[in-house]
C-alpha cells in the first residue's frame, strides 16, 4: 500500500513510539534497556522507555556516506568502533581502501562529538543478562541498524530486539541475515522507500531538541505530571486542574 502524508500512519515519531510500544507489552516489567538510535530514533525510543517503565540509553550509529554523494550510505559505523558495509555497493561504486578509511574515519568524529553531546559524563547503561530493545524512527537499507545490533551484541546482552515504527521489505530482509527479531508496526513494500512518506508532520531532528528529549524523559520518569502533548513536546500539566 502506498501512503500519502495525509494517509500517514504516524503523526509524528512520539505517536510512532507509542504505537510501536502497545506492540512490545510483553516486556514491561522485565530486566529491559531501550536503546535508541540519535537522531529520530530517540522520540521513538522514549516513548517505548516511559511505557515499559525501563531505562533509556543511547547507541550512536551513523551512516557512512558515499564521497560527493553523502545522502547515499555504502555502509554504518557504532560508537563502539564496529563498522558494517554494504560489500555489493562498494564494489559496485569502485571505492578504494582509502577512500574507505577517509569516509569512516570522518563519521567516527561525529560520532564522538554527539557521543561527548549526548552522554556528557553518564557512563552507559549496563545491558549484560538483560533484553536490549534499539529503536529508530524507521529502517530504509538498515545498515545502520545493523552496526547497532552488532555493537550491542559485543556487550553481551540476554536477548536484541529491533523496533521501529516501519521498515522497508530489503530492511527486513537484511536483518534476518544477521538474526536480528524486528518489531515494526508496518512494513513498506514499494521499490521508492521513504521513511518520512509514513508520517504527517516529519522532520531532521536537531541536536538541541534531541537533547531536550532526553532531558524530558527523565523528568517523565520521576514526574507524573509531566506528559506529551499530542504535538510532541513534553509540557508540564498542573495536577489541579
Amino acid at each position: 500500500m502506498s501512503f500519502t502524508r495525509e494517509q500517514a500512519l504516524f503523526d509524528n515519531r512520539y505517536d510512532a513510539g507509542r504505537q510501536l510500544a502497545a506492540q512490545l507489552g510483553e516486556y514491561k516489567g522485565q530486566p529491559v534497556v531501550v536503546l535508541a538510535i540519535p537522531n529520530g530514533g530517540v522520540p521513538v525510543g522514549v516513548e517505548v522507555a516511559a511505557a515499559l517503565e525501563v531505562e533509556l540509553d543511547l547507541v550512536i550509529s551513523r551512516k557512512i556516506p558515499l564521497p560527493l554523494t553523502p545522502e547515499a550510505g555504502f555502509g554504518a559505523l557504532a560508537d563502539d568502533g564496529t563498522v558494517i558495509l554494504n560489500e555489493e555497493l562498494v564494489k559496485a561504486v569502485g571505492l578504494t581502501p582509502d577512500q574507505i578509511n577517509f569516509q569512516i574515519n570522518r563519521v567516527r568524529g561525529e560520532i564522538r562529538q554527539r557521543s561527548l553531546l549526548y552522554r556528557r559524563d553518564r557512563p552507559s547503561a549496563t545491558v549484560s543478562g538483560k533484553t536490549v530493545i534499539i529503536t529508530d524512527d524507521g529502517l530504509a537499507s538498515g545498515f545502520t541498524m545493523i552496526a547497532a545490533v552488532e555493537s550491542v551484541r559485543r556487550r553481551q546482552p540476554k536477548e536484541v530486539i529491533v523496533a521501529v515504527p516501519v521498515a522497508s521489505a530489503t530492511a527486513l530482509e537484511q536483518l534476518e541475515k544477521v538474526g536480528a527479531k524486528v518489531v515494526t508496526v508496518a512494513v513498506g513494500t514499494k521499490p521508492r522507500f521513504f521513511v518520512a512518506d509514513f508520517y504527517r508532520y516529519w522532520h531532521d531532528l536537531s541536536e538541541d531538541e534531541v537533547i531536550k528529549c532526553l532531558k524530558e524523559f527523565r523528568m517523565r520518569r520521576f514526574d507524573l505530571n509531566v506528559k506529551p502533548p499530542e504535538n510532541g513536546s513534553v509540557v508540564r500539566h498542573d495536577s489541579k486542574n
